[in-house]
């Protein structure tokens, strides 16, 4: 009985011929909708491209499908229009459709990135895989950037002379005043960072500085960056320091601008003091801190800052802006275009407590990757990463 049952079934689904020909599929099985992945250059300009969509036949009944963008390292807004719950039907017989999306195009290098389309839902037929995924390739040169617009200082101050500056319009980095720092550090730089610090990673780019971190393996780590100091080569106490910048960003990039007392290789760290004109945790883009480090009594390190944040969800990467201090006796001022956002001063930070801040101090930028604060990159952190630096500017009092 069971052998008669088999052979009865059998016959239903297939009917062969004596000859050896294909079998033929019963007619009242739904169609199989796939997607065809693809890869498209980035371009420079604006573009729409094409995912193919397909049943594997026809089929004499509408075939509707919901689809949806989901961003990975491509992200909707900046690499690609979002498409959110859009309905594409096949009509009976009909057995090809297209998906237009758009690609928003950029002029700076940056890796192959991608993102793909979700299923959402689907009637009238069954599906061989529920996403497809669109690789954008980058065709930009490495070295070339977006310049965007932003918050510009003036050159002058009434009652303030400028001491120093570089406004980085050469093409190398000026020996005279600065010096690479080289390596990991001791103990990744005391944060645990995963970067190593080499001189190959500046780049000078239409009148502007970029250091720039890469996920690359040199000298034994995942990624190298740049460091560079005024150590030995400027070094000054009290005035007004500019800084324009544009920032990087993303989860585990972590961006400075600051300063340490220049007689740290005699009393070390903390005494000799330090000033963070600011820095960025790349998973909070839209975010600067303004801190203070110093010793307590018995040379501990205290810390004490304050943040501010960009309005409508800007984000630091997108615009120049100026980050400033004004830096007087007894008393340090931080600014963001030109709007205070903290202050300390001798008796805020305890009186009790030495204050290594009325002396001389140098200057750091750097991009760490990794360490205790910002935390490891991740899948989401796109490379290379860029600091773009305008000009920094030093003045004093008259």
């Amino acid at each position: 009985m069971r052998i008669l049952t088999a052979l009865l079934l059998f016959n239903v689904l297939f009917s062969c011929s004596s000859d050896g020909e294909e079998p033929m599929v019963i007619e009242n099985v739904p169609p199989v909708f796939s997607m065809e992945s693809i890869t498209v250059e980035e371009g420079n300009q604006d573009k729409s491209v094409f995912v193919s969509l397909r049943l594997n036949k026809t089929w004499d009944k509408t075939v509707s499908a919901t689809l949806k963008t989901v961003d990975g390292t491509a992200v909707a807004g900046e690499d690609f229009i979002a498409i959110d719950n859009e309905l594409v039907d096949f009509d009976p017989g009909s057995r090809q459709e297209n998906l237009r999306i758009q690609l928003l195009a950029d002029e700076q290098w940056e890796e192959d990135e991608e993102f793909s389309i979700e299923i959402v839902s689907i009637t009238e037929a069954t599906t061989s895989a529920n996403s497809a995924t669109v690789t954008i390739e980058n065709d930009d040169i490495l070295g070339q950037f977006d310049l965007p617009d932003g918050y510009s200082t003036p050159e002058t101050y009434q009652g303030m002379n400028l001491i120093w500056s570089d406004e980085f319009n050469g093409t190398e980095l000026l020996q005279d005043d600065w010096t690479y720092e080289i390596g990991n550090g001791a103990s990744g730089w005391g944060n645990n960072e995963l970067q190593y610090y080499t001189g190959e990673n500046t780049i000078f780019y239409e009148g502007h500085l970029v250091l720039q971190a890469r996920e690359e393996f040199f000298g034994g780590f995942n990624y190298t960056s740049s460091r560079i100091i005024t150590k030995d080569k400027f070094e000054f106490t009290h005035g007004r320091v500019d800084i324009r910048a544009v920032l990087p960003e993303g989860q585990g990039i972590w961006p400075a601008l600051w300063m340490l007392g220049a007689n740290i290789s005699d009393v070390g760290w903390p005494r000799c003091g330090e000033i963070d004109i600011m820095e960025l945790v790349g998973h909070e883009p839209g975010t600067v801190h303004g801190t203070v480090h110093y010793p307590d009594q018995g040379g501990n390190r205290i810390f004490t800052g304050n943040e501010t944040s960009l309005s409508n969800n800007r984000k630091f990467s997108q615009d120049f802006h100026v980050f400033s201090v004004i830096w007087e006796e007894d008393r340090i001022k931080w600014l963001m275009d030109d709007k205070q956002f903290y202050q300390v001063s001798r008796t805020s930070l305890g009186s009790q407590n030495p204050y290594p801040f009325n002396e001389p101090f140098f200057f750091i930028f750097n991009i760490a990757v990794g360490g205790n604060w910002p935390g490891s990159p991740d899948s989401t952190t796109s490379f290379p990463q860029n600091m773009i630096i305008d000009y920094i500017r030093v003045f004093q009092e008259e």
